[in-house]
């Protein structure tokens, strides 16, 4: 199941399977196939502990670069791991339209640090997103915002160990510096619980809004024909 540069043979996997990931272009969860790749003699020369390797997404032909790392070092061969680091992530999309200039500023750069891997840099945007979607909602903001994130928690069946930086990060009044460090899963947390409470609080009722209005006119409209006709 590992994937070897050989200095004779090039690249090849156990199983001869390919990649497959969401590609940071087109967006499309495709399989990859290698398309390039360092030079084995090369690399068992240098002895890195990681190693770059360039795939080909098969639904847009872009390339698509992954970071692996060494297991072991042989005389002709270099054995990698199979987990890898995606160097370029799929931009996260939102239905930024609904949401209100300023966080919708700050949001945009939080997603931005997320899609970078920075996610602790990704954290503390988040606070500052949420805090300046609080004051935009008004009086009671930050509680119907507390209350659609322990919702969705609920839902999503988080325990309340794995939860609680979430819920500093979002909702804490201590400085930045004080946030939790988070790894890359609670970053991942974070993000969805963001987006759906986002949602909730501005995305649903900008639609639903937007929708009654475009109802209404059509119903206004054809009333006015009728008693022209």
């Amino acid at each position: 199941m590992a994937i070897v540069l050989d200095k004779d043979r090039g690249i090849e996997s156990e199983l001869e399977e390919r990649i497959g990931l969401e590609c940071p272009y087109c967006g499309v969860f495709a399989h990859m196939s290698p398309q390039a790749f360092p030079d084995a003699a090369a690399v068992i020369r240098d002895k890195p502990k990681h190693v770059g390797l360039v795939y080909q997404c098969d639904a847009c032909h872009a390339p698509v670069f992954l970071r692996f790392a060494v297991r072991e070092y042989a005389d002709n061969r270099v054995e990698l791991y199979r987990n890898f680091v995606e160097l370029e992530r799929p931009k996260e999309r939102f239905a930024f339209s609904y949401l209100p200039d300023h966080t919708e500023v700050l949001f945009r750069e939080a997603l931005s640090c997320y899609s970078a891997n920075n996610f602790n840099a990704f954290a503390s945007m988040c606070r500052r997103a949420a805090k300046g979607s609080f004051e935009a909602l008004g009086d009671g903001g930050k509680l119907r915002a507390f209350e659609e994130v322990m919702e969705a928690q609920e839902i999503a069946g988080i325990d309340d160990d794995t939860f609680a930086p979430i819920k500093t990060v979002l909702f804490g009044t201590g400085q930045y510096e004080e946030l939790p460090l988070l790894n890359r899963a609670q970053a991942g947390i974070l993000l969805e619980v963001l987006k759906d409470m986002f949602y909730q609080c501005f995305v649903r009722h900008g639609k639903l809004s937007r929708a009654i209005k475009v109802r209404r006119f059509f119903v206004s409209e054809n009333s006015s024909k009728r008693q022209s006709a």
